[in-house]
């Protein structure tokens, strides 16, 4: 084993390593939320500040992650995926820094995945 790689660690264990992301998850993690904050300015904030008060399983915080999916495509993210190897903190923050529309535009797209959530839960509360 090269001197370099020391211990008990294979080149194996290095290649894989690499490739391996602590950040990644299926879906949007809400632990990334309060990283999003300072990323649009007014209501944006507020927003976030919020969400953050709230239990991750309320309405706002599962219409924040429902949006954040859909807008980063989490659904359609892999391991071989440039967005998860980037990890989810990065990918977020990467998506809400290069949304193309205003802070009132984002807070348009929370709105819509907060009703389909709430629309959501009602159907299956009448199930």
């Amino acid at each position: 084993m090269p001197p370099a790689l020391g211990g008990n660690q294979s080149l194996l264990g290095i290649c894989i390593s690499m490739y391996h992301q602590r950040d990644t998850e299926l879906l949007f993690p809400a632990r990334v939320i309060p990283s999003l904050r300072d990323f649009h300015q007014g209501l944006w904030k507020k927003l976030v500040d919020s969400v953050c008060a709230q239990e991750e399983d309320s309405l706002d915080g599962l219409g924040f992650s429902l949006m954040m999916m859909r807008l980063s495509g989490c659904l359609t993210c892999h391991a071989g995926a440039h967005r998860a190897r980037l990890g989810c903190t990065a990918c977020a923050q990467q998506t809400v820094r290069r949304y193309k529309g205003t802070g009132d535009d984002l807070m348009v797209e929370f709105s819509r995945a907060r009703v389909d959530v709430e629309a959501y839960l009602d159907d299956r509360g009448k199930s």
